[in-house]
C-alpha cells in the first residue's frame, strides 16, 4: 500500500519561503518520478513541478519557475518543494504525487498514488 504524505504548509506572507515535504512509503521510492501539483478553491488542480527517479531532470510549470525548487532524498524516501518568492496566487492546497506507467510528467493521468494535500495560504 503506497502512502504519501505531505507536511510543511502553513501561512505565509507574500515574497516569503516555505518548504515542503512528501514522505512516501509502500513501495521503492528510487524506482519512480514524482510530482507536486496544486489546487487553488474553485479552480482546477494544476500541474507544478516534477523530478525524475534519480533527480537527473525536473520539470516547472512557467508560473513558478525561478521561485520554486523541487527536489528528492531517496535515502529518506522523501520529495521536497522550495517555495521562494511566493505570492498570494500561490495560496492552494499542494499535493505531491507519484508517476505511474504514464509518460506525460505534468499530467495528472500519469500519477497514480497521491498525497492527502498540504494547505499553502500567502498573505498580501
Amino acid at each position: 500500500q503506497v502512502q504519501l504524505v505531505e507536511s510543511g504548509g502553513g501561512l505565509v506572507q507574500a515574497g516569503g519561503s516555505l518548504r515542503l515535504s512528501c514522505v512516501a512509503s509502500g513501495r521503492t521510492f528510487s524506482n519512480y518520478a514524482m510530482g507536486w501539483f496544486r489546487q487553488a478553491p474553485g479552480k482546477e488542480r494544476e500541474f507544478v513541478a516534477a523530478i525524475s527517479r534519480l533527480a537527473i531532470y525536473t520539470y516547472y510549470a512557467d508560473f513558478v519557475k525561478g521561485r520554486f525548487t523541487i527536489s528528492r532524498d531517496n535515502a529518506k524516501n522523501t520529495l521536497y518543494l522550495q517555495m521562494n518568492g511566493v505570492k498570494p496566487e500561490d495560496t492552494a492546497v499542494y499535493f505531491c504525487a507519484q508517476r505511474g506507467a504514464g509518460t506525460t510528467y505534468n499530467s495528472e493521468n500519469s500519477y497514480n498514488y497521491w498525497g492527502q494535500g498540504t494547505q499553502v495560504t500567502v498573505s498580501s
